[in-house]
């Protein structure tokens, strides 16, 4: 007797659409969700090459929370036109923004090197060398180690000419 496994596979295949969970992790679930656990998902809407969605998401994390996380990843956007005209204008802003927050904010010492860098090169705002190294020290007191490493670069005699 030849056993007819037809039907058998035909009902696997279709019962986990029938049957399954409506839980959807993917961050598409999430462009318009008003949960903070958002704004990490805009970094898999633009590492996917979703610029539309991740914009989305940063902006309203932005807007909603103040989230450093988000104004750093929405700053790069601008500054390398992903998904955007390129505006280092609106990124300085926006890393400026995200450098002003308190201390214990997460991610407020990536930001004030971010910052501390735009500041030190002229990039989207006025080039200010002593305004510069006071962010880039705030980032480096912040655990940032490539504040640091930056610090060391500029030159010595930049800081007393900067004033």
């Amino acid at each position: 007797m030849k056993l007819d496994y037809r039907p058998v596979l035909s009902l696997a295949l279709v019962a986990p659409a029938l049957f399954a969970q409506t839980s959807d992790l993917s961050y598409e679930s999430y462009v318009d969700s008003d949960k903070r656990i958002k704004c990490l998902y805009g970094y898999a809407a633009e590492k996917t090459g979703d610029h539309a969605s991740a914009i989305k998401i940063f902006e309203d994390c932005v807007e909603r929370w103040s989230d450093v996380y988000s104004m750093i990843w929405l700053a790069q956007m601008y500054e390398s036109g992903a998904g955007v005209e390129v505006d280092l204008a609106k990124a300085a802003a926006l890393m400026k923004r995200g450098a002003e927050q308190p201390d214990d904010v997460a991610y407020v010492s990536l930001a004030r090197y971010h910052y501390g860098v735009a500041l030190a090169e002229g990039r989207g705002t006025r080039k200010d060398l002593h305004a510069a190294r006071v962010w880039l020290q705030s980032a480096a007191k912040g655990g940032q180690r490539e504040a640091d490493a930056y610090l060391s670069r500029l030159a010595p005699s930049s800081a007393s000419s900067a004033r």
